[in-house]
């Protein structure tokens, strides 16, 4: 088995021969911050998934790419960061932009996430959590059938969640990736359902599709289904722990992070 690569790895470090990636919701909070650092610290094309909704700004991404002129191009000169407007609740488009960005690794955080809003309509969390979730999965799984064996071996699929589809702590206590589900929101019980969907899209076509093509001893898959849970944070979000997980972990895995 081989060595899980040291906390300080840089992103180009960590990411090895996956430098094509696909990063949902990066025009968001968490998601800008994973952007910017895939730029800074890997040569790495960035293709971003995001349906520019009312909370999605670029600003930080856009004046990160001034600053680093030629080193936000590739050699051919054609821009590192390329953004795919697209909503995950359209089957199709998604299917497209997957294809499109080819991708060697998925890091997904578009969600709806605002509890208040979640409670008076449910429905776009339903729509946008569960089924662009799903959306997505799909045409990940036709992009990872198709793709050659030893683009197949490396490749990884990211979910980030939140901590609360555990529920409430209250004073005292914490969570761990052993704390029982127990959504009390829209919001978090849309996004509890997304985490059981990665779940059962890694132990349906993970293990058990190509189990000949296995990523080590101790794991029978040909493919990397994980989700890490991720509480509010500040200051601003640095974005390192979000790939640091899907580089150097294991298929199946579930992580509790303290900050992204």
């Amino acid at each position: 088995m081989s060595t899980a690569p040291a906390p300080s790895s840089t992103a180009a470090e960590l990411l090895g021969p996956r430098q094509r990636v696909l990063v949902t919701g990066g025009a968001g909070f968490i998601g800008g911050a994973v952007v910017r650092r895939l730029l800074a610290d890997s040569q790495a094309l960035v293709f971003n998934l995001d349906k520019c909704g009312y909370a999605s700004d670029l600003t930080s991404v856009e004046r990160l790419l001034s600053q680093l002129g030629t080193a936000g191009l590739t050699p051919e000169g054609d821009p590192r960061h390329r953004l795919l407007q697209v909503d995950l609740c359209d089957a199709q488009a998604t299917a497209e932009a997957v294809r499109a960005a080819d991708p060697d690794l998925v890091l997904h955080l578009a969600a709806e996430s605002h509890v208040d809003r979640s409670i008076d309509g449910p429905a776009a969390f339903l729509e946008s959590n569960v089924s662009g979730t799903f959306h997505l999965l799909q045409a990940v799984r036709a992009h990872w059938e198709q793709l050659p064996a030893e683009r197949r071996a490396p490749f990884r699929f990211h979910h980030i969640s939140t901590d609360e589809v555990f529920g409430s702590l209250g004073a005292t206590g914490r969570f761990s990736e052993t704390t029982a589900y127990d959504p009390r929101s829209p919001y978090s019980a849309s996004k509890a359902a997304s985490d059981h969907l990665v779940n059962a899209w890694h132990h349906t076509y993970g293990p058990w599709q190509f189990p000949e093509k296995a990523m080590a001893p101790t794991c029978a898959t040909g493919s990397t289904w994980k989700t890490t849970w991720k509480p509010c944070c500040w200051p601003p979000p640095r974005g390192r722990s979000a790939w640091r997980p899907p580089c150097a972990g294991y298929a199946g895995e579930r992580i509790g992070m303290a900050g992204i």
